[in-house]
């Protein structure tokens, strides 16, 4: 084939040399250069033709010599940039260019060099991401017809790069290839296409075409519904195929069904398990076993599923118990951890830490999730570990990924994933499972072999919360000697025993006598709490889980030994190294999150404040050691409330340079690509901290800081407010709320800026489907925000009232919103009727059924007190509308728990308020309690006869 453009020869030289120069990690100087050389040709138009050019010559073109490993490094940072350009500026790419692309890159996918043909289904993803599947529409079939061998002379190589090709553009456009373009759907073409290729004689285009299959499992989509019955045939037929490649991949499809038409599974349950197990078993490939033990978990997890294994306990349960013994590969990589507690860190030991969400505000019903999925972390699966979830595609992180495996302890692996379905187990069965497993721990728990003890502690812990009840009687015995084995000379043993016992000690806490307790639950604490000092860095991480783990089971009765525990992390505070640190922060805040305004006693704040504001002092503003420890001093300064006054101002005054930097640091990456762009975390901590303190604070303190923050505060918080980031947005209208609560006086002169901004942000069309979750989280801050300033605000709302009750009325109106949501939609659009009635009666037969409805499920707090009042006041300004919503209202009024709005001057008065409407309807409406009777329940109507003498 001729291309009609060809490059110039001194351009090519240049971009090639610059090219492979930006992989040169020996040379960071023309490294460094060539990046900033490849940034400025970013803008040249011809830029992606010569990319392309480079990328698609399979030989090194004349008039340029390079060796053949410097070629292939040379096509593979064009394919990369290529890649980019079209990821950030596919609109501004000529028309040719793209032609050219679209015309050359798949010429790359029959090259003899996988990576090459790898890169390939890189470039093709993302025009098919960008462009859309109409963009390129001789694309699918092209693909198809290569890996289908259509015309009898494909390589086997193309076909392969061609599968893989699919493949990506299939998982990266699982809706796209669903939706109806004039009658058809790609879907309908490509599934029995796929279906077929997993009969293809290449094991790798068998695999690939079932992992495509596999991508759109969960989304049910009707192609594949009506081809199911074709793939459990074919499923069926692969189950014992020579490759275990496949066969992972017919345990992962079998999984997805599970979830999507379980009634297929059930009748193939008993041959299921027999294959499952035969999977598990084979060691030597420990993905294939892995995906086999998913099997159980996700069966054991599903409502309909479950109790079909219930027969065949006794053969599943030690297949998973041989599995939760470490494996010859893994204890030779963790054996000899030894102690290595005054060793340093290495950086990479170090897990980036994300900054948790604390600040939604769930205030309507105050209800919090557990985020480590209540097992104290030892097998927590993190969303998106079983899957390559980054921006990185194949093959474009080679030069840095020399430690594949890493941990074992780090990564989802068999032994995690056969405790975690022994966990579900335990939940569902109970007793069965404990009966099932006692000989195997009687035997195990004393083995002298360590692995075996540490799968029995393992196995022990893993059926703590399922199966309590009938080991409770075993307890007493148990106990003493988890914490025996707490000195184990085995590092790994002492780790796991940490785990277990966190998982008992709901049971410790909850003994009944001080006798039992001093037993038991003391010496538990004090072991767990000694082991956070181990001489192995992994057993001090896990004595910190577990105790963090403790100190949330038990609550307010860890309050008398607060002391002891203190002096206890504050030694390790001194001795800790870096990555501990970080879960050293997560246990002092769950201890100020359980005690509380316990901790505000002055020998304790003597003890730890001193040991974090060192730390403070010592952490860079560039650090992500400042996430947790900004996190944990907001917990802090919560549980401190008025005695944490005197380390305010050294804190606030940095939060605010923080935040003042970040933003600064954006706005110089917006405009110059070559910066990076700063971490949105440490916006997040610091505002949350912000927040944390001017609740604790007294008014007049938090005032003051306020008044002299440096930016000012409201100034930053408008920049933030306009984040693109969510988890920014998240925090600053938890912050807003915040401020108009505790500092109004300096929040109202910002008002005029603040409010227009908050109103559009309660615009659910500006909701990102991919960020749905955390784009409802905002617009629920938001809402709640705008209820406490409505509040503040008085008659000044005015203005806005017409806009914010058209906002409120569609996400009133939504179905998809959560409700959570709802209820402080509804309770903003309450407070907004306090002094703004007169403005709202007129609309008030708009609202008031969207509004009682939602309103109902929040519970009676001085929140719904306050909504409550703003509502009768409209409904008094305009009575008639009520006409099709009296019962409901009436209903609301004869069910109302007064007890806490009396608590509140503002709604001190609600009851007469109630009282006054009923009093009003009585008087315009003739015979009113049998009119009101035959809307409402006898009992309602008995209470409002008791309550308001009707």
């Amino acid at each position: 084939m001729v291309m009609a453009w060809q490059p110039q020869q001194e351009p090519l030289g240049q971009l090639s040399g610059c090219l492979k120069d930006s992989l040169s990690g020996h040379n960071k100087t023309a490294q460094k250069q060539a990046e900033i050389m490849l940034a400025q040709a970013k803008s040249s138009p011809d830029i992606n033709n010569y990319l392309t050019y480079l990328f698609s010559s399979s030989q090194v073109p004349p008039g340029l010599s390079y060796t053949p490993e410097e070629y292939h490094a040379v096509r593979s940072a064009a394919a990369v940039m290529l890649k980019n350009n079209i990821r950030t500026g596919y609109k501004s790419i000529p028309p040719e260019s793209l032609a050219l692309v679209r015309q050359s890159v798949p010429l790359a996918l029959q090259d003899k060099n996988q990576t090459i043909r790898s890169y390939a289904g890189n470039v093709i993803t993302e025009i098919v991401n960008r462009g859309g599947i109409l963009g390129w529409p001789e694309l699918l079939p092209e693909l198809l017809a290569l890996v289908g061998n259509d015309t009898g002379v494909v390589s086997p190589e193309a076909q392969e790069g061609a599968m893989s090709a699919l493949g990506k553009v299939c998982e990266d456009n699982k809706k796209m290839l669903d939706k109806d373009y004039q009658g058809q759907r790609p879907l309908a073409y490509i599934i029995p296409k796929l279906i077929s290729f997993t009969a293809n004689e290449k094991p790798r285009i068998r695999s690939l075409a079932l992992a495509s299959i596999n991508v759109f499992i969960p989304q049910k989509p009707q192609a594949l519904l009506v081809s199911l019955d074709d793939l459990l045939n074919r499923l069926f037929q692969l189950a014992n195929d020579t490759s275990s490649d496949v066969r992972r991949q017919v345990c992962r499809a079998f999984v997805q069904i599970v979830e999507i038409r379980p009634d297929k599974i059930l009748p193939h349950i008993s041959g299921l398990v027999d294959y499952m197990i035969a999977q598990q078993r084979k060691i030597e490939d420990e993905e294939l076993a892995c995906d086999a033990a998913e099997f159980w978990l996700t069966v054991g997890e599903h409502s309909e599923l479950w109790k079909s294994l219930g027969p065949y306990l006794n053969k599943i349960i030690p297949v998973l118990l041989e599995s939760m013994v470490y494996s010859e590969e893994d204890i030779a990589m963790l054996e000899g951890g030894g102690d290595d507690a005054d060793e340093e860190d290495r950086a990479e030991d170090i897990k980036p830490k994300f900054a948790k969400n604390k600040s939604a505000r769930t205030l309507a019903n105050g209800e919090e999730v557990d985020e480590n999925g209540q097992n104290g972390g030892s097998y927590a699966k993190l969303s998106g570990m079983e899957e390559d979830d980054d921006d990185l595609d194949e093959g474009e992180i080679e030069e840095f990924d020399d430690d594949d495996d890493g941990n074992p302890e780090d990564r989802w692996n068999l032994r995690k994933c056969s405790a975690a379905a022994l966990d579900v187990f335990a939940t569902d069965f109970r007793g069965p499972v404990f009966e099932t497993i006692l000989p195997y721990l009687m035997t195990n728990l004393k083995h002298p072999e360590w692995p075996y003890r540490e799968a029995a502690v393992l196995a022990l812990g893993a059926v703590a919360e399922g199966c309590i009840d009938v080991v409770t009687p075993h307890l007493p015995d148990l106990v003493p000697y988890l914490i025996s084995l707490l000195n184990d000379p085995e590092a790994l043993v002492r780790q796991i025993t940490c785990w277990t016992l966190g998982r008992y000690s709901a049971w410790g806490a909850g003994l009944s006598t001080p006798a039992l307790r001093a037993q038991f639950f003391e010496p538990m604490m004090e072991g767990i709490l000694t082991k956070m000092l181990d001489s192995n860095k992994r057993v001090q991480e896990a004595g910190a889980s577990a105790f963090a783990h403790l100190e949330e089971k038990a609550g307010t009765t860890i309050t008398p030994y607060c002391e002891p525990i203190i002096r206890q992390f504050v030694r390790c505070f001194e001795k800790y190294k870096d990555r501990n640190m970080f879960i050293l922060y997560d246990c002092v805040q769950t201890l100020a999150e359980n005690v509380g305004h316990g901790l505000a006693q002055p020998q304790l704040i003597e003890l730890l404040m001193p040991a974090l504001i060192h730390r403070w002092h010592k952490v860079s503003d560039q650090s992500r050691e400042l996430f947790p420890l900004l996190e944990c001093l907001s917990y802090v300064a919560n549980a401190l409330a008025e005695s944490f006054a005197p380390f305010a101002q050294p804190v606030f005054t940095r939060c605010i340079t923080i935040i003042r930097q970040n933003l600064e640091e954006y706005v110089a990456a917006v405009n110059n690509p070559i910066l990076d762009t700063p971490d949105k975390d440490f916006l997040v901590t610091s505002l949350d901290l912000l927040s944390a303190i001017i609740q604790a604070l007294d008014g007049k303190q938090s005032a003051a800081l306020v008044s002299g923050s440096q930016p000012r505060l409201f100034e930053l918080l408008q920049f933030c407010m306009e984040d693109p980031e969510n988890d920014v947005r998240q925090s600053s209208y938890a912050l807003l709320g915040d401020c108009a609560k505790y500092v109004f006086p300096q929040l109202a002169p910002f008002l005029a800026t603040l409010l227009p901004i908050l109103i559009q942000q309660l615009d659910l069309d500006s909701i990102i489907d991919e960020q749905i979750e955390t784009g409802f989280s905002v617009v629920n801050n938001a809402c709640w925000s705008a209820g406490e300033i409505s509040i503040q605000h008085g008659k000044s709302m005015a203005p806005y009232v017409e806009q914010l009750l058209h906002r409120f009325l569609e996400i009133l109106g939504n179905p998809e919103v959560p409700k959570s949501v709802l209820e402080n939609a509804a309770i903003a659009l309450g407070r907004l009727g306090l002094e703004n009635s007169g403005i709202m009666a007129p609309h008030l037969a708009s609202f008031s059924e969207p509004f009682l409805k939602s309103i109902n499920t929040v519970e009676f707090t001085s929140e719904k007190a306050t909504a409550f009042k703003g509502f009768c006041l409209i409904v008094v300004s305009n009575p008639q509308a009520m006409e099709k919503d009296l019962g409901r209202l009436c209903t609301a009024i004869a069910r109302y728990k007064m007890e806490e709005a009396f608590k509140t001057p503002l709604t001190a008065d609600l009851q007469q308020l109630f009282q006054h409407t009923l009093d009003l309807y009585k008087s315009l409406i003739p015979e009113f309690s049998p009119y009101i009777g035959s809307l409402i329940s006898a009992a309602d109507l008995n209470n409002l006869r008791t309550v308001y003498n009707l």
